[in-house]
Formats: structure tokens, sequence, C-alpha cells
């Protein structure tokens, strides 16, 4: 049985007479001994026999980090380590310095420094290379590495020695602060009429920035609201129901939760009278809206309050509760699915793609269930929230992707900032020809290759066409086909002007205007946005798609 040497073998006894106690199973209670009991032996064998010293901390996260694997994607341990992981996903903070950092070769860089936070305080700029923190050097570590070296208590101080402008070397302090992530980037009003916010997580403030937001965008006279939930992948259940209450009457039902301990079996409803109740509403929603975004967005759609824009969302409709372990580490446990009004539960029926890596499977029609809104529009479950209005997007071009992974719009928008003082405001800031032409000749400059999916298309043809004896009949047509789709830096790079200048324009304008500005910018060629403003401003098509 149990040797009782080592501390870690009378943690597993407990354990083990914990998992034994009445409320389990007799033959579950068995398996949980045995199976712990094989772990100890294991322990133990590895300890005394194995070849090298045992890093037995490393080891035993590894254990535990797979063996919650087999279960969801959202069962998660945090190590006292990294429980500043924890922290930042329910809470927003974090003790640092405020800035968003990129990788880029082998070095880390500052790409953002948030507005009014010590990283802009202190001086520090958009494109300054990391060379080191308190005197260690930071060559080829990871945005991870540099990430938690630059976070700290608050009040301490942070050395960073960086490059800036490609050139100038500067060593600069800055002072560590508690830094709160807003879960209200920007808002703002989109025209005369129409307001709009932005919300990025659901940390325990979000609902009363939410209100606030509201409040002051009604003084400037907004007669129809835009909630923007692309790319919010969720965070306290709790503010997902105080947001809805917003605009539904009070004591109606917006989720519930069931899973297999009857504890958490729990119906939540709003608790408080309305903002309001007419105003006319889009949410947006994309793959990137997950899990409280969608309770948001699902049980307004099942309530016929809101038209949902977009494309399909996410899919996470598990609920987590995180628990307290020794050490100062942390468990969070997925204890329930929740449900929207109609009834249906938005998690996916399939969690990962195994033969393709982590991506969702597609869920036939075949295998969904069909539900009710509260006025009979049809809804269906398993594979997140199906927006009543689709946006179809346009993909990057070959050559844009490549000009974003090779950091060029990054780099430009630095020499841009140092050689201009200010720009116009960013709903109104456009490059001229003259700035779009110096853009190309820098990125003609560069060393990079990509290849066009119709190349490549036309390869796998060609090969095909060789084994079965056709090609050389079509050799010529083959050969002037091939020369109109291979990549051409110069040719791409006016064939995607439009694409390629509104991404430069809106890196140029983050350097300026920060987040908010990169908001505003984005607006005029938002097809999320311009589909918004059809619906919002022809009253019969708002009334139609929420009656029909």
């Amino acid at each position: 049985m149990f040797n009782f040497s080592n501390p870690i073998r009378v943690a597993l006894v407990i354990l083990s007479l914990t998992f034994t106690a009445p409320s389990f199973s007799q033959s579950n209670g068995f398996e949980v001994v045995r199976s712990l009991e094989l772990l100890d032996q294991i322990y133990e064998h590895l300890e005394k026999y194995y070849v090298d010293d045992l890093e037995t901390g490393k080891m035993a996260k590894t254990a535990i980090d797979a063996m919650l694997k087999e279960l969801d994607p959202y069962t998660v341990y945090y190590h006292e380590s990294n429980i500043e992981d924890y922290q930042l996903m329910t809470t927003g903070q974090y003790g640092g310095i405020g800035s968003l950092i990129q990788k880029h070769e082998n070095f880390v860089y500052i790409s953002e420094p948030y507005k009014g936070k010590p990283a802009e305080k202190a001086g520090l700029k958009a494109g300054d290379k990391i060379l080191e923190i308190d005197g260690k050097d930071m060559e080829n570590k990871s945005s991870a590495d540099v990430s938690a070296a630059l976070k700290g208590p608050k009040g301490t101080n942070v050395k960073i020695k960086v490059v800036r402008n490609f050139k100038d070397i500067k060593t600069i302090t800055v002072a560590r602060d508690e830094i709160k992530l807003p879960d209200v980037p920007y808002s703002g009003m989109l025209n005369e009429t129409t307001g709009y916010i932005k919300l990025n997580s659901f940390t325990h403030t979000a609902s009363s920035n939410v209100k606030s937001a509201f409040a002051a965008l009604k003084k400037q006279g907004m007669k129809e609201l835009v909630l923007d939930l692309r790319g919010n992948g969720g965070g306290l259940l709790i503010e997902s129901v105080r947001i809805v209450n917003m605009f539904i009457e009070k004591d109606q039902l917006v989720v519930s939760t069931k899973g297999r301990v009857i504890e958490e079996n729990n119906v939540y409803k709003t608790m408080n009278a309305p903002m309001d109740l007419e105003i006319p509403l889009v949410v947006l929603v994309d793959q990137g809206s997950a899990s409280a975004s969608e309770i948001v967005s699902g049980s307004l759609q099942d309530l016929d309050r809101a038209v949902i824009i977009g494309t399909q969302s996410f899919g996470k409709g598990l609920v987590q509760r995180t628990y307290d372990l020794n050490y100062g580490s942390k468990i969070k446990l997925t204890i329930a699915k929740y449900y929207t009004p109609s009834g249906r539960c938005v998690q996916r029926l399939e969690y990962y793609d195994n033969a393709h890596g982590d991506k969702a499977l597609e869920i036939p029609d075949s295998l969904v269930t069909i539900f009710k809104t509260k006025n009979g529009r049809p809804v269906i479950d398993g594979r997140g929230i199906d927006p009543d209005i689709a946006v179809e997007l346009n993909d990057l071009s070959r050559l844009t992707a490549t000009i974003y992974r090779n950091h060029l719009f990054f780099d430009f928008a630095t020499q841009y900032y140092y050689a201009h003082d200010s720009i116009s405001e960013a709903a109104t800031f456009e490059l001229s020809n003259e700035e779009y032409e110096a853009f190309k000749d820098y990125v003609l400059d560069q060393e990079f290759t990509y290849s066009t999916a119709s190349e490549e298309m036309l390869n796998r043809m060609k090969k095909t066409a060789e084994q079965e004896g056709f090609f050389k009949d079509s050799e010529a047509a083959f050969n002037a086909l091939m020369e109109k789709v291979t990549p051409s830096k110069e040719r791409d790079l006016t064939k995607f002007k439009t694409q390629i200048k509104s991404m430069l324009e809106n890196e140029i304008i983050s350097r300026y205007h920060h987040q908010s500005g990169r908001a505003q910018h984005a607006f005029k060629d938002d097809p999320f946005i311009k589909k918004s403003l059809e619906i919002l401003q022809d009253n019969s098509q708002y009334n139609t798609i929420l009656k029909n």
C-alpha cells in the first residue's frame, strides 16, 4: 500500500479517503483508490530508479494538465506560478506596465502601450524593441517570458532597455501599477442617432461599464444601439445576465444551468427594472464570441429583443467554477451546461477536430435540434449562435497576410510615427497616394516570398494532367494561365491596394489614437457595421426579422 515517507503520498491517501466518502458509490470509490495507488507506485519507482533527477513540480503539472485535457478544453489547473492568468481572466486586472507586446524574429517589441498606463507615462513607444529587462538579456525570449518579466506587484520598478526607431538605445524605468483592462474599450455614435458599444470581456465590472456607456450615449441622442461582442471570449455568467437585464423586463428567464450535481441546477432571471425596453438593438457576433457573449446574444435572440448580425459564434455552452487548492493553486472545473430561454444549449457537439488540430468540427444539420423563439422563429442548438443576418467576410489576400506576418505594417508604421508629429482624427485619417507608393517601395525592398491559392491549385492540376498524359496538349494554355496567377509583389500591391491600405492606416492610427482610434477608423470599411446601420435605419426590415 502507500508509502508514508513522502508528504505527496500522504496527500494521495487523504484524497483517496475523501473520494470514498458515502456520497460516492462503492465501485467508484474503489476505482479512485486503485488509480491513486498506481500513481503512487509509479512516482515511487521514478523517484528511486530513474536515471536523472526528477523535476517533481513540473512533472506533476504536466500529469495534471494531461488528465484534465481528457475532459474538456475549459477544465484547467492554475499553478501558483501562473495564478495571474486566472486573475486576468476574472477581473481583467494584473500588476504590470500596461502594454501589448509582440514577438518579431529574435526580440519582443512594444506593440501598443495602453493609454494613460505606466508604459505610456514613462515614455515607452510602439515599435520599441526590448533588449533587456532589469539587466537580463531578452534576445530569443518568448513573448510569455517577456510578459512575465514585465509583470510584478504595484509600486515596484522595472528597468527596460530598448532600441527606438531602429537606432536609438534607451533605458526607461517604469513604475508598475495595477492594470485593469477596459471591458468597454470604446463607445460612441456611429451617426446622429445610432450608438455603438464595444464590449471586450465579462469581468465583474462589465455590466456597470456598459450601463455607463449606454447612459452617456442616450444623452448624445442615441435612438438605436449596436452592441459589439466580436472577439469577446466571455467571463462571468452573472454579468451577462445583468447586461441582458438592461433591455428585458424584470423576472424574465435569461439562462439556466444543469449539471450532474443537483446543486448546480440553477435558473437566472432578470432582477432589476430595465434601462430601455424599446430601443432597436443589434448585437454583433463572430467566431470569437463565446460563453457569456453567447448567453447575451442567444437570450436576446430567443426573446426576440435584438437582431443578431455577423458569423456563427464559437459554441461554448459550458459553465465553469473555480475552486481553491493547496499551495496557492486553483482548478477551474466545468460543472454544468447552460441553456438559453428557448431551451437550447449552444455547446458544439465536438470540442476538437482531432485529425486537423484544434478546430471544432462542423456539425451537420441532421444532428441539431430546432427550438423556437418567443415569436416562433426557429433557432438551433449544437453549434453556437447562428446570426439572424449573416455577414460574408472577404479573406485576406496572400500578399496582405504575408505583409502582416512579416511585421511590415508594424515596422512601416514605426517609421511613419517618427516622421510625423501628428495625424488627423482617426475617423478621417487616410494615407495619400504618395504615402502608399512609399509603402509599396518599402515592401518591394523586403525579401520574402508567397504563393497564391490559384498557383497552388494549378500546380496540382498540372501534376494530375501529367500523370494522365494530357499536359502536353494544353501546356501553352497552362503556362499563359500560370503567368496570370504567379505572385507579383508589384502587381498585387496595386490589385489589393484597398485592403492593404486599410490595414496600414489602422496600424498607423494606433500610434496616435490607441484602441479607440482603431475602432473609429475600422467603422468605414466594416461590413458588420454597414449591415447594422442598414437594418437599424429600416424599421420595417428590423421588425420583420424579429417577427418572422
